[in-house]
């Protein structure tokens, strides 16, 4: 199961405290790592043991769940830049007298009337949650969709991709299998998002690459590593320095 697989599997409690629990660790659900249970961790000459570190592990990798979540992309959180913007300003804790003169807008019943929306998103979320978790007591013939990656940079018709699809695209362009060559680039944008993500899923989630190292890798994959690149990065799975000297996937 891929990193936003578990993400999107996660409860909202899993959500919102950042991590899941497995049976022998514990796995971040914001960048993958898992820490295992049983184990003792040092951190500044402190011990800790495996469920408080991988709180501890949030808080320094990821500052914080809420800001995590706040800086995904506007069409996974349905939010605009304005609305994220008070939204950092109310988690922080300011007034609405304060947030209304940083932000140099309306007056403070304005911030009221913003938070008057929020809260009625908040209302339409939690309603739509019982609908889909009702429907799937009686939905038999729903599709089983493939979870968009969490830096998907477009979510339209190109990621509605069922399971079985997935499988028989990957069978198509990867005829030796997920972990041979790539035998020709989809022309259908379906297509290529499904490989794109397959080729992903191939890179370390932990490292830094190189552009010499990271091209090393994607041409034995396929022989115009440029073209996959960039694809990996317009896409949203892959991001880099502004002078492409080190690559990494986002998490």
């Amino acid at each position: 199961m891929s990193q936003s697989d578990v993400f999107w599997s996660a409860s909202l409690e899993e959500i919102k405290q950042g991590y899941k629990e497995e049976a022998n660790y514990y796995v971040c659900l914001l960048c993958g790592e898992q820490i295992e249970k049983g184990v003792i961790y040092p951190h500044e000459e402190v011990l800790y043991e495996a469920k408080r570190y991988i709180r501890l592990h949030i808080e320094n990798t990821h500052d914080s769940v809420f800001n995590y979540l706040l800086n995904l992309d506007k069409k996974l959180t349905g939010l605009t830049e304005h609305q994220t913007t008070l939204l950092k300003h109310f988690y922080a804790g300011k007034s609405d007298k304060e947030v209304q003169q940083e932000m140099e807008i309306g007056s403070s019943s304005t911030i009221r009337h913003h938070r008057f929306v929020l809260k009625e998103k908040e209302r339409q979320a939690k309603t739509l949650l019982a609908i889909m978790e009702l429907l799937k007591e009686k939905d038999l013939y729903a599709p089983a969709f493939v979870a968009p990656h969490k830096h998907a940079t477009m979510l339209d018709d190109r990621y509605a991709v069922t399971a079985e699809e997935q499988t028989k695209i990957l069978n198509k362009y990867f005829i030796e299998g997920l972990t041979g060559p790539l035998n020709k680039f989809p022309p259908n944008e379906k297509q290529r998002l499904v490989v794109l993500r397959a080729i992903a899923g191939r890179l370390d989630a932990n490292a830094k690459y190189n552009e010499k190292d990271l091209n090393a890798i994607l041409k034995e994959i396929y022989n115009d590593y440029v073209l996959i690149r960039r694809y990996l990065i317009e896409y949203g799975f892959l991001d880099r320095k502004a002078d492409g000297s080190v690559y990494w996937l986002k998490k």
